[in-house]
């Protein structure tokens, strides 16, 4: 059932996809900017064009904050039709829906819009993409993210989009949760170390857009698209050797050791979808306009393994791990050749 969470505030906020990674946080972070109704996928159909019609004019919504979207990058190669029908068609119907009624639309886009082949300059903005560069997405789900902001933006309603990469938390299916659970399964690991990008918290994006949000509305800064990660880069193997590293290091029970997670390349680790080797996102448009400083992307990820471990005692590995899907952890192997991803 929709939850409506109400404050002082006058402005009418509908969030969709609140019961994922960045629809969680945003539940809490919204509580600033206004009046939240969430809405989960169990509350309502949301490739049903006239359930979703339904709820907005209901709620007549001031903002709508869409964090619903197919993410399961390799499952959408076949799935190609729920791919589109969530990640194109939804936000084009919630645009057309916005339009008349001069609501603002929220979205969220990913790194995979690019084809990853910029070359990565280690310390450089140079090797980022820009809000600005040409997209050419090399998967279904790239091209279904980028085809629902431009449907998004031919409908000319009011929007902000944030492209995000390498999403992460404490709830659902990602990359942290999968390697603690791995780590406290398995003594070796293989992880992609040729894929290169910048991990962020779902927290961090919940934040940011309230932040934002809250500068748009005493008139700071514009709509538009941003992109939205932390400081620095690392690879999907250096990100695997660090949060076994750090888990460790808070006290987590683990069998993995860093040294053990061994590098291999996406040759070596063939899946149904093609992934970018260069996933980084330059954030100068966002961090300028509204004057916004970003995290390095070891600080927020301390943060939630210390979190991690406070919630579950020692058993945190295997706590936290129990729902991690297997598809969600890009490039992992066992020793034994067992896809963990």
């Amino acid at each position: 059932m929709a939850t409506s969470v109400a404050n002082d505030m006058a402005t009418n906020i509908l969030l969709l996809g609140a019961d994922g990674q960045v629809g969680w946080e945003l539940r809490r972070s919204l509580l600033s900017v206004g009046t939240v109704t969430a809405v989960t996928h169990s509350d309502c159909e949301l490739a049903d064009k006239a359930a979703v019609t339904g709820l907005v004019n209901t709620t007549r919504p001031d903002i709508i904050v869409n964090a619903a979207a197919y993410t399961a990058v390799d499952l959408a190669e076949s799935e190609t039709a729920l791919a589109w029908s969530l990640n194109r068609d939804l936000p084009e119907l919630l645009g057309q829906l916005a339009r008349p009624r001069n609501a603002l639309v929220v979205d969220y886009s990913t790194d995979y819009v690019f084809d990853g082949a910029k070359p990565v300059l280690d310390g450089s903005k140079a090797g980022r993409y820009l809000e600005s560069d040409a997209t050419s997405p090399v998967n279904t789900y790239g091209a279904s993210k980028l085809a629902g902001l431009q449907a998004l933006q031919s409908s000319a309603c009011r929007h902000l989009v944030f492209r995000v990469s390498w999403v992460y938390s404490a709830r659902r299916n990602n990359f942290v949760r999968t390697i603690l659970r791995l780590a406290a399964e398995r003594n070796e690991l293989q992880v992609v170390s040729d894929q290169i990008g910048s991990p962020t918290p779902a927290s961090l994006i919940a934040d940011v857009t309230a932040n934002v949000l809250s500068l748009l509305a005493n008139g700071i800064g514009q709509e538009g698209v941003y992109h939205l990660a932390p400081q620095g880069q690392t690879s999907w193997h250096g990100l695997a050797q660090y949060i076994v590293r750090s888990a460790a290091a808070a006290g987590m029970a683990l069998s993995l050791k860093p040294e053990n997670i061994k590098a291999t390349p996406t040759s070596g680790y063939p899946t149904p979808a093609k992934r970018p080797a260069n996933s980084l996102l330059d954030t100068t448009k966002l961090q300028r306009t509204f004057k916004l400083s970003l995290p390095d992307w070891q600080e927020p990820l301390e943060h939630l393994l210390q979190d991690i471990k406070a919630a579950a005692g020692s058993d945190a590995p295997s706590a936290i791990g129990a729902n991690s899907a297997p598809e969600s952890t890009p490039g992992t192997k066992s020793t034994s050749g067992t896809s963990n991803s």
